[in-house]
């Protein structure tokens, strides 16, 4: 079982999974990142060698510290997805072998899937509110990741635990 860390948050994947959290690999923070006046990226990038699917994933936590950023959420998350599947072609080409080999695999996935894991307060105040109607959430995702993943992934841990092959603690 592989399990990364980001933020607050492990995401366990079963064996036979092979995940990079993208934004620490050595070809994007030495090379890609600052790209075309700078790029991003989603969290992590997974796939099962013996699956058509390869899965981008963005996480974040907002149960504390409300966003603060002008720029909308489902717009940063495509513009993350997309600089994110152009660092893949890059790093396929230019990257050192052990991150060669990981671009070349994901590449050779038939399908892309996107899931956003976004975390709010469970009970919302004034001070503390749900930035996002977690009904409408999942809707508006897969509104905007459409070119990429017509049925994207969207929710807290306790939806997307179920719906994923890999669990969120």
């Amino acid at each position: 079982m592989t399990a990364i860390t980001e933020g607050k948050f492990t995401f366990s994947f079963p064996p036979g999974w092979h995940v990079r959290k993208y934004d620490d690999t050595t070809f994007y923070r030495k090379h890609f990142q600052s790209f075309a006046g700078g790029s991003e990226a989603v969290d992590f990038l997974a796939f099962n060698a013996s699956e058509k699917e390869c899965w981008l994933i963005e996480s974040k936590d907002y149960r504390h510290h409300p966003r603060i950023k002008a720029k909308d959420l489902f717009e940063e998350i495509a513009m993350k997805v997309r600089a994110t599947l152009a660092g893949l072609c890059s790093m396929r080409a230019n990257a050192g072998d052990d991150e060669r080999k990981f671009a070349t695999e994901a590449l050779k996935k038939v399908k892309y899937r996107v899931v956003f894991h976004l975390e709010q307060p469970t009970h919302p105040s004034r001070l503390r509110p749900q930035i996002y109607d977690p009904k409408s959430l999942r809707d508006k995702l897969r509104q905007i990741m459409r070119p990429v993943d017509p049925h994207a992934l969207a929710g807290n841990n306790k939806i997307l635990n179920g719906k994923a092959a890999w669990t969120i603690t």
